[in-house]
């Protein structure tokens, strides 16, 4: 008897978004590869959830409301490192991208290449987790 060609787990994504619309249609690309675990739109929610929910990787955009996409990152990784974060957002300055890979983002990708996003995540899944 042979293995599945694919055995690896699928990763485990917590979206991070306060647009609805964009929640939605992360959601329905990532489900094809990925478990979405769930989703929230604030930074409060997320570090709780995060807790709740155990990702592998967060989807994180850069302005949420009640505690903003960096300090989210900063306060996710002190408590939780083995998690990936992957920011997406509109925002391509350098120095925000900057600020979340100094905070620890394993990812900073466009809102603009969805496709990015999902090969993001299945390369930050490879590998001891």
């Amino acid at each position: 008897m042979t293995a599945p060609a694919n055995t690896a787990p699928r990763p485990r994504v917590l979206l991070a978004d306060d647009y609805p619309g964009m929640v939605k249609a992360v959601s329905r690309l990532l489900t094809l590869d990925c478990d979405v675990v769930g989703s929230v739109a604030d930074g409060s929610a997320l570090l709780e959830a995060v807790d709740r929910l155990k990702p592998d990787v967060i989807v994180l955009d850069v302005n949420l409301p009640k505690i903003h996409g960096l300090e989210a990152c900063r306060q996710v990784l002190r408590t939780n490192p083995n998690v990936k974060v992957v920011v997406f957002t509109a925002s391509m300055d350098p120095d925000i991208k900057q600020q979340f890979l100094d905070a620890g983002a394993s990812d900073y990708v466009s809102k603009t290449g969805v496709e990015d996003l999902l090969s993001a995540i299945k390369r930050l899944s490879i590998g001891p987790r």
